[in-house]
C-alpha cells in the first residue's frame, strides 16, 4: 500500500482560456477501487494524462507506483491477440492470461485469433485482463463501458470488484455502484475524495446541497433584517445627535453618549452583517443546477408507426440476427437489447434508411418524421453555427439547449472537433431535441455523457413521453424510461 499525493496542482492547456485545475490538493490510496466522476469537459481524462506525465503542470504529483492506461493503444491489430497481450504484460505466464480471460467470459481461442477480429467488447476485456497482470502497477481505466453490452458490463463490473488499485472513469451509475469503494469527484469549485460507492456519494452530496440551500436562505433573511436594523439605528443616532442643538437647554453629554451608543450598535450590526455575507459566499459553490429540457414530439394520425414482420438486417447476403416481429406504437419507448454485434445498430439504420438490405418486411407509416442520434461522433467538425446551418435547425434554440446541458459560452467559440467525447455526444442530442419528430431513434445516446446530464435526459423523456426506439446499455437509464424491451439474438 502507498499513497498518490497531489499538491497545489495547477494546469491549463496552452490554447485554453482558463485553468482546468487550480491549486488542487488531495491524496488517494493505491489499494482503492476509485470511481472518478464529474461533468463533461471538467478534466477527468486530462488528470489521467497528468498522472501519466503527458503534460507539464505546476505543483506536484507524488507517487511510487507506475501507471498504466486503458484504453491501451494497439498499434498492429492484425497480430494474434496473444502477441498483443505479450506487449501489454510481458512478464505474465500464458496460464495467467487464460485464468483472467475465464473470469471475463472470454473463450480461450481468442488468444489465437487476430486482435482485429475480436468484437469491441472482447478487445476491452482482453486488454483489461492483461493490464491487471502487470504486478505493482496502478491502472487508469477511462470509460470502459462504452463498448460493452449490458451482460458484458455486469461481467466486467464483477471482475473489477475482485481487483484493487485503479481509478475508473465511468458515468454508469449501476456499474460504479457494483465495483468501487471510493469516489473522486470533480465538483464545480472543488475536488473531493469520499469512501463508498456512487449512490452513497450522491446521497451525501445531495444532502450537503440541501443543507447549504437552507443555510443560504436563512442567511439571506438575516442579512436583510440586519440591513433594516442598521438603517433604523443610524437614523435614530443622527436624530439624537441633531437634538443636541437648537432645542433650548439640554444635557448634551447625555445625548452625545446616547448617540455614540446607537452608532456603536449600528457598527456591531454592520460587522455581523459582513460576517454573514462572508459565510454566505462560502456556500453553494458546488451546487449542480440541472435545468429542465423541452421536447416537441409530433403526434401521429395512426396508433401504429412502424411494423416489423420477420425482419432482420442483411449484410453481404447474410442475415445478422434472428428475424424480429414487433410494432412501434404511439407512446412506446422500445429498448433494443442484445450482445455486441447482434445487429442493434444495423436495425436502427434500416429504420433511418442508412441500410437497405433486409429480409422480412418493415412497414413505416406514411409521412413519418424521424429524429436520429448516431452512435459515432467521429465525423463531427466545424463550428456549432455551421453545424446548426448544415442540419437546418434553429441556432438560437440549439445553443440554448447546449447551455442547459452545461456548455459554457466559451465552448461556443471552439470547434466541435476540439470538444470532449461527451460534449460531442451532447451536440447530437441537442440537435435531436431541436427536431420535431414522430419517432426518435437514438443509438447509444449516453456514451461519454456525464451523470447529471443522464438524469436530465431521463426527466425530459419521462415528462414529454416521446415515441422512441433506442439502444442503451446504462441499466439505470433504461429501467427509468423503457416501456418495452425487444431482445435481438445473433
Amino acid at each position: 500500500m502507498s499513497m498518490i499525493r497531489v499538491e497545489n496542482l495547477t494546469f491549463a492547456y496552452p490554447s485554453s482560456y482558463d485553468n482546468i485545475f487550480e491549486n488542487v490538493n488531495f491524496q488517494i490510496d493505491t489499494d482503492w477501487k476509485l470511481g472518478f466522476i464529474g461533468r463533461n469537459g471538467k478534466g477527468k481524462t486530462t488528470f489521467l494524462n497528468l498522472l501519466l506525465g503527458k503534460y507539464e503542470y505546476e505543483g506536484k504529483i507524488l507517487s511510487s507506483v507506475q501507471f498504466d492506461y486503458f484504453p491501451y493503444n494497439v498499434g498492429q491489430k492484425e497480430q494474434w491477440t496473444e502477441e498483443v497481450l505479450r506487449q501489454v504484460c510481458p512478464l505474465a505466464e500464458q496460464w495467467e492470461l487464460l485464468r483472467e480471460l475465464s473470469y471475463l467470459d472470454v473463450r480461450e481461442d481468442a488468444l489465437w485469433r487476430p486482435f482485429s477480429t475480436l468484437s469491441n467488447g472482447e478487445q476491452t476485456k482482453v486488454l483489461l485482463a492483461a493490464l491487471f497482470l502487470n504486478e505493482g502497477h496502478f491502472l487508469l481505466i477511462d470509460e470502459p463501458t462504452n463498448h460493452l453490452d449490458t451482460k458484458a458490463r455486469e461481467t466486467v463490473s464483477a471482475y473489477l470488484k475482485k481487483k484493487k488499485g485503479f481509478i475508473l472513469v465511468s458515468h454508469d451509475r449501476c456499474f460504479l455502484d457494483d465495483c468501487v469503494d471510493h469516489i473522486l469527484s470533480l465538483n464545480r469549485a472543488s475536488i473531493e475524495v469520499q469512501s463508498g460507492n456512487f449512490s452513497s456519494w450522491f446521497e451525501n452530496f445531495r444532502r450537503q446541497q440541501e443543507l447549504e440551500l437552507a443555510q443560504n436562505r436563512k442567511l439571506k433573511k438575516d442579512i436583510e433584517s440586519m440591513e433594516k436594523a442598521a438603517q433604523r439605528t443610524a437614523v435614530w443616532s443622527n436624530r439624537v445627535e441633531a437634538s443636541k442643538y437648537g432645542n433650548g437647554p439640554v444635557d448634551r453629554g447625555y445625548l452625545g453618549h446616547k448617540a455614540a451608543k446607537m452608532m456603536k450598535r449600528a457598527k456591531s450590526i454592520e460587522l455581523r452583517q459582513q460576517r454573514a455575507i462572508e459565510e454566505k459566499t462560502g456556500l453553494l459553490k458546488n451546487l449542480e443546477t440541472v435545468e429542465e429540457l423541452k421536447l416537441s414530439p409530433l403526434p401521429y394520425f395512426a396508433d401504429t408507426l412502424v411494423t416489423f414482420k420477420e425482419a432482420a438486417p442483411v449484410i453481404d447476403g447474410k442475415r445478422i440476427c434472428q428475424p424480429l416481429s414487433f410494432e412501434i406504437k404511439q407512446g412506446d419507448r422500445i429498448a433494443l437489447d442484445g450482445k455486441n454485434g447482434a445487429g442493434k445498430t444495423s436495425l436502427l439504420k434500416l429504420l433511418t434508411g442508412q441500410r437497405s438490405e433486409s429480409c422480412g418486411t418493415i412497414t413505416m407509416g406514411s409521412g413519418l418524421v424521424l429524429s436520429y442520434v448516431a452512435q459515432d461522433t467521429s465525423q463531427l467538425n466545424g463550428t456549432l453555427s455551421e453545424f446548426a446551418e448544415n442540419n437546418r435547425i434553429d441556432e438560437s434554440l440549439f445553443k440554448a439547449i447546449l447551455r442547459k446541458m452545461d456548455f459554457s459560452r466559451i465552448q461556443f467559440e471552439k470547434r466541435i472537433e476540439d470538444f470532449s467525447a461527451g460534449q460531442k455526444k451532447k451536440v447530437l442530442l441537442a440537435k435531436s431535441l431541436c427536431e420535431q419528430a414522430h419517432l426518435y431513434v437514438w443509438d447509444e445516446p449516453l456514451n461519454y455523457i456525464d451523470l447529471y446530464s443522464r438524469m436530465q435526459i431521463e426527466k425530459l423523456i419521462q415528462t414529454f413521453s416521446p415515441t422512441m426506439i433506442f439502444v442503451e446499455h446504462d441499466l439505470a437509464f433504461r429501467n427509468a424510461i423503457a416501456t418495452k424491451t425487444v431482445e435481438i439474438k445473433k
